[in-house]
């Protein structure tokens, strides 16, 4: 099957998180919005699609279905593609820990805009500063934390999220680190030490072949002022 992915051209944002699982999968896909009428389609989809009709981007076309909400894409994918356990406990447990990421996402997302999506950023800079500075100072350790003590405690090792070998969590842990890294060089300098499991998760992620080859690719899009991971420096703390 060769799916297609509908998601904004231009930015990373939610969609790639399931863009690294389908690379990772080595699944054939078009990411539709980055072709010539792309987005035209994608809107029209929006408007007139299935009776499963999205909310919004990212959604996944795979034959007859159409797959809304990221960790919804992803525990499709997970166990079509050998990125989620077999067992119900577990894939469960997977998507736990994706519905997780997904709540660390939007928080990520309000650092830089805390009143409203449809504001630019500059109409809410004050603001923005006081919510990145509560979110460098407590949500972002917190959410790290978690997922540290979730490595610490596996079982099967501390080399990943779930079970002994690679899932999709751990994909998208690995681009909540290489995000918050362009969003936040300063603050992640100082927490990183914190969370080694976590850098870890990254590293490994980083090093398998078909992820190093995307990343190494033109359809690893480049993080940019216009997705959830934003460096502005007036935001950027280590203290």
């Amino acid at each position: 099957m060769r799916y297609e992915l509908y998601y904004w051209a231009g930015i990373q944002g939610r969609g790639e998180f399931v863009r690294l699982a389908l690379e990772e999968g080595g699944a054939e896909y078009t990411d539709v919005a980055r072709e010539a009428g792309g987005e035209n389609a994608m809107q029209r989809l929006l408007g007139e699609g299935s009776a499963h009709l999205p909310f919004a981007p990212p959604f996944l076309r795979a034959g007859e279905l159409v797959i809304a909400q990221t960790a919804n894409i992803l525990f499709y994918l997970g166990g079509r593609h050998g990125l989620a356990p077999a067992d119900e406990a577990g894939r469960l447990w997977a998507h736990q820990l994706q519905l997780t990421i997904a709540d660390f996402v939007d928080e990520i997302h309000d650092t830089h805009h805390p009143i409203a999506s449809s504001l630019y950023y500059e109409d809410q800079r004050q603001e923005a500063r006081a919510r990145t500075a509560d979110f460098l100072k407590s949500r972002a350790p917190k959410y790290l934390g978690y997922f540290e003590r979730v490595l610490e405690r596996n079982k099967a090792g501390d080399r990943h999220l779930v079970g002994a070998s690679l899932t999709y969590p751990d994909l998208s842990l690995f681009q909540i680190v290489a995000g918050l890294r362009y969003a936040f060089p300063r603050a992640m300098t100082r927490l990183e030490p914190k969370f080694p499991r976590i850098v870890a998760v990254h590293d490994i992620a980083a090093a398998r072949p078909r992820i190093a080859a995307y990343l190494a690719s033109d359809r690893r899009i480049p993080f940019n002022q216009h997705g959830i991971f934003r460096h502005y420096p007036e935001l950027d703390t280590d203290g």
